[in-house]
């Protein structure tokens, strides 16, 4: 399950994305029109900063805007970037790979096989989902 950071997270990074080009969005108005704490959004927009995907501008018609075009940027590097690894078998991570404490051996457990196919479809959505798109 994601987190509710995350969707904080997507639900700015939506906005911003359909923002016109090249104009900043202040704090303020994201809180109030996605409906997120206006701390927790300062402390999610900072991070996404840090991590290259938004850019900040000072001043009175300052605020924040992509650092990338929406199409550059995937619903699966921001959810890796807030929640951490993707997967849901430690030992199916690809940044926090963990062999499981109960397993005598990966190739034959079937449980891990299973849960491959759902990470590697889940990735193959996420990698690909852009904020560049209209989802719904």
């Amino acid at each position: 399950m994601i987190s509710q950071r995350a969707k904080y997270a997507f639900r700015a990074l939506g906005m911003l994305a359909r923002a016109e080009q090249g104009r900043p969005v202040q704090i303020p108005e994201i809180a109030a029109r996605q409906k997120i704490p206006r701390k927790f959004l300062e402390q999610i927009l900072l991070e996404l900063k840090r991590a290259g995907i938004l850019e900040s501008r000072r001043g009175k018609q300052g605020g924040y805007l992509l650092a990338r075009p929406a199409a550059e940027i995937t619903y699966g590097e921001v959810l890796r970037l807030i929640d951490g690894p993707v997967a849901l078998l430690p030992c199916l991570s690809q940044i926090a790979y963990r062999a499981c404490e109960d397993c005598e051996g990966e190739a034959d457990c079937e449980i891990r096989h299973v849960f491959a196919r759902v990470a590697e479809a889940s990735r193959a959505v996420l990698l690909n989902a852009s904020f560049a798109e209209k989802m719904g």
